[in-house]
């Protein structure tokens, strides 16, 4: 038996009500934001990135903007749920690649959340634990220097005025406790050095690359592989 038009528009209208409620839910899996479609490119250095950290809900308005600080991630997990900014924490370290949804206390030195380490995690677009959607990875700490040295001024202006529009969205140190948030900016890169790996970091005054220890929760920015 067929429909009457009031009750096809009344089947047409309540599939668009579930679809717009969905996508508010799960905006990732209903394209209100789609990552590997929203790339901003440098025209400076051609590199295509996406356009947020990840976990942030918008574009940053400003250095400052909340809604842009995103996750924070420890170097090589994946998207598990320890990189919420209010996870709960436990300090004992992994023996595996993924370890759960805990962010893993580790004060004392090296300070990875993994042991033993494990350098290959996010190697690539086919890391073990790469973050990043389809197409994107963690960016090598070249990248990351050709970017900042782009820059129309080395520290969070310039982080802010470049294409990528980068936010000071703090960190979360190896005890688990979030600092730094609308003073400093840093954000991983791929790339290891011995027991630490390589990251920017911007504030005030500076905007440089350098290491420190795996178990420091900070911001994701995935570029183009």
């Amino acid at each position: 038996m067929g429909m009457n038009l009031k009750s096809l528009l009344c089947f047409v209208f309540g599939i668009s009500f579930v679809y717009n409620l969905q996508a508010q839910i799960f905006p990732s899996s209903f394209g209100v934001y789609n990552p590997s479609r929203s790339g901003v490119t440098n025209p400076s250095t051609g590199k295509i990135w996406m356009d947020r950290n990840l976990g942030a809900t918008q574009v940053a308005t400003s250095s400052t903007d909340a809604a842009s600080y995103g996750d924070l991630y420890q170097w090589g997990r994946g998207t598990d749920g320890h990189q919420l900014r209010n996870s709960l924490t436990t300090n004992t370290l992994s023996s595996t690649d993924q370890p759960g949804n805990t962010f893993i206390v580790s004060p004392n030195m090296p300070s990875d959340w993994r042991s033993p380490q494990n350098t290959n995690l996010w190697q690539g677009v086919n890391g073990t634990n790469n973050p990043c959607p389809s197409g994107y990875r963690i960016p090598t700490d070249a990248e990351w220097d050709t970017e900042r040295l782009s820059w129309g001024a080395q520290n969070a202006t310039g982080a802010f005025n470049s294409p990528l529009k980068l936010p000071r969205a703090g960190w979360r140190n190896r005890d688990g406790l979030i600092i730094s948030v609308s003073s400093l900016g840093l954000y991983w890169s791929s790339t290891v050095m011995s027991d630490y790996s390589w990251n920017l970091s911007f504030g005030d005054s500076h905007a440089n690359i350098g290491t420190n220890p795996r178990a420091s929760g900070y911001s994701v920015r995935c570029i183009k592989d």
